[in-house]
């Protein structure tokens, strides 16, 4: 397969997965896998079987690739072959590794206060304060746009990054007043709350994580902080505060409920609560 036919076909991927609604982010990965493993069979398209979908995994099993990378790979040839070609390589003949599923981290309060205090932007104490206080993933934090918030009642409706599902959040009170005197003195105008330099722009990821390794070196941690970091201790601090979990499922916008029940292995404030027997 020449380079011209191999961008045919991820053209023909690249449209399908736009019409289905997935996020650039999706759209980018799949078409990167799917590239990888149309080079490693070095095949015509319909020369390939479920034999070079095993093989290719015994590849990424000798570069010692996690499980979950190796899933997120065999999902995206999956939508390519089996629903956009309709080559059903990826059948019940294929074993997907088992993913070891990682207990979340998650800050204390008192390092929360700690991480805020020593942010002076405005701007990026908000971003850092939307993504604790609602639970939001650092790509729906960065494009939240200010029509979505519901001010007066502290609510707001955010587009999941993940299968594009609208959800209900919480704003912090305290927030909302900051946000409104932010949004009412700051220069540019846009539909973006947290702006790029071109004020018509979202601020990237990368900028919002750069943000928090920022404060985090600021406020002496020792430990990694990132922006997902902030997430889990907001559903870890809720727990804490005995919030039925089905509200934290929601709130997070976790289809499935033994997501967020991975916070509840780091109720670290309770686990501090009990006493050593040598204690005693």
């Amino acid at each position: 397969m020449n380079q011209e036919e191999m961008n045919t076909l991820l053209k023909k991927l690249e449209i399908e997965l736009k019409i289905k609604g997935f996020t650039k982010s999706t759209i980018r990965t799949y078409m990167k896998h799917n590239s990888e493993f149309l080079l490693f069979t070095k095949k015509n398209v319909k020369e390939i079987t479920t034999d070079d979908v095993k093989a290719f995994q015994a590849f990424l099993s000798d570069k010692n690739a996690k499980p979950a990378t190796v899933i997120l790979k065999l999902s995206a040839i999956k939508f390519f072959f089996n629903k956009v070609l309709k080559q059903k390589i990826v059948n019940d003949d294929i074993e997907y590794p088992k993913s070891h599923k990682k207990i979340p981290d998650a800050l204390t309060k008192e390092e929360v206060q700690k991480l805020f205090s020593v942010i002076k932007n405005c701007k990026h104490k908000l971003l850092l304060e939307l993504m604790y206080g609602s639970g939001l993933r650092v790509a729906e934090c960065v494009n939240f746009k200010a029509k979505d918030m519901n001010l007066d009642n502290c609510t707001a409706k955010v587009m999941s990054g993940k299968g594009n599902k609208q959800r209900m959040i919480i704003l912090s009170k305290d927030f909302v007043h900051r946000l409104k005197a932010y949004l009412a003195t700051r220069e540019e105008k846009s539909e973006y709350i947290f702006t790029a330099k071109k004020a018509d722009k979202p601020m990237t990821t990368r900028m919002a994580q750069k943000v928090i390794n920022n404060a985090a070196k600021e406020a002496g941690f020792q430990k990694r902080v990132y922006c997902h970091i902030l997430r889990s201790s907001f559903a870890t601090h809720l727990l804490e505060s005995d919030v039925d979990i089905r509200y934290i499922q929601e709130l997070l916008g976790h289809s499935d409920l033994s997501t967020t029940q991975r916070y509840t292995k780091v109720n670290m404030e309770q686990l501090r609560k009990i006493k050593s027997p040598l204690d005693k």
